[in-house]
């Protein structure tokens, strides 16, 4: 029997609480739009939507609708590599150069790909100053990395590798099994799934995306503002160019430009740390199907799920960067005991965005979860307090 709840769709009796926190994060007005997904045991247990789409036109957020997800791409990026890894077609420890010669250049040689997935490699931002058009064709930004000596020792410390992370793990992805990152997704997680995720968005596609916008609070706008500023005059201009490119991306990633992620063309490009283009059951069923029997799962065995849970990198990173607080990061995934972002319990590993989406697998309980909204609002609680109300459900 299914909960009763304000919103479309249902939650089944016993995930009654998601429901509750989903209805509370509109009431205490912090979301615009949003959805949320849940499977548990291969059985889709929680899948709600509700609020508006587009502020704009009033459009509203229905079961059709999709949004992108900012960052929790890494974590599709990061289950496609291990993937890649269980079909003999990666190996995460060896150079990335035995599969991208071209990138041992400028003192690279000795950079494993666990590093790259681990946000290891140095390489959080380029000297190149990329055009839109340049970041959007891939290869220019795939020559540009070639061409990059290393912010730090490879290996030897981390730093949030914010939308680099896309195009070296793709690229590596691509010499590994000869998929660019839109075939990759729809092949290895999209299709044994039957989710609607894609990096690279097809133009018949694009009606269905929400619009994402800014924060509602004017200071919160003003912020992003005097934030890159002040980061630029205390010597970590790295950690501004790790998200615009150099300038192809406004700071505040939503401004209303031409290269805002509101842009179709953004949307239709590769920029797998940024743009997958995802609903909340898609998330669900990916990380569901990662550690139990959704469609074709489980897709990862014993042995991979133990090493998404292996830290690899933690404490206060490089000192060029802003790494957040207390992060842990395995090999593509933030993994439980984050204070920011609290998961289910020490078995899950999924990834956050930059709006609050989230995405994950708890492999002790065989669940996979999903959320995504289109109000940005770093670091705030609306998926905590959704991940929260499912931790009691499955442990009360």
């Amino acid at each position: 029997m299914a909960a009763v709840n304000a919103f479309p769709g249902f939650a089944d009796e016993g995930f009654g609480p998601v429901a509750d926190a989903f209805a509370d994060n509109f009431r205490r007005g912090t979301e615009m739009g949003a959805a949320c997904a849940v499977y548990h045991r291969g059985r889709l247990v929680v899948d709600l939507h509700g609020g508006i789409a587009d502020a704009v036109t009033r459009r509203p957020w229905t079961a059709d609708t999709v949004t992108i997800g900012f960052s929790v791409s890494k974590g599709l990026m990061a289950l496609c590599g291990y993937l890649a890894s269980e079909r003999g077609l990666l190996d995460f420890d060896a150079p990335v150069a035995s599969v991208w010669p071209e990138f041992a250049a400028q003192g690279k040689g000795d950079i494993v790909i666990r590093d790259v997935f681990a946000h290891r490699a140095g390489l959080l931002a380029l000297d190149a100053d990329l055009s839109l058009a340049e970041v959007l064709a891939w290869e220019p930004v795939i020559r540009a990395i070639e061409a990059q000596r290393p912010l730090w020792s490879p290996g030897t410390t981390y730093a949030y590798h914010a939308l680099t992370y896309g195009w070296l793990t793709g690229e590596i992805l691509r010499r590994a099994t000869g998929l660019m990152p839109s075939a990759l997704v729809a092949d290895y997680l999209a299709g044994p799934t039957g989710a609607n995720a894609w990096i690279g968005l097809p133009a018949e596609q694009e009606h269905r995306v929400a619009r994402m916008h800014a924060p509602r609070s004017r200071a919160l706008r003003a912020g992003y503002r005097v934030f890159s500023t002040v980061l630029r005059r205390t010597g970590r201009a790295a950690a501004v160019r790790a998200v615009t490119m150099g300038s192809a991306f406004p700071f505040s990633l939503i401004d209303g430009c031409d290269g805002d992620f509101n842009t179709p063309a953004v949307h239709a490009a590769q920029i797998p740390a940024a743009n997958a283009i995802v609903d909340a059951r898609a998330l669900a069923a990916i990380y569901g199907a990662a550690v139990s029997s959704v469609g074709a799962g489980p897709l990862l065995s014993g042995a991979s799920i133990a090493d998404a849970l292996t830290v690899r990198s933690a404490g206060p990173g490089w000192r060029g960067a802003v790494n957040a607080p207390g992060s842990r990061f395995s090999t593509g995934f933030l993994i439980n005991g984050i204070p920011f972002r609290p998961l289910i319990s020490d078995s899950s590993f999924g990834h956050d965005g930059a709006s609050g989406s989230l995405g994950f697998a708890d492999a002790d309980s065989q669940t996979g979860f999903g959320y995504v909204n289109n109000l940005i609002a770093l670091r705030d609680q609306r998926a905590n307090h959704l991940t929260a109300a499912l931790r009691r459900c499955l442990h009360d």
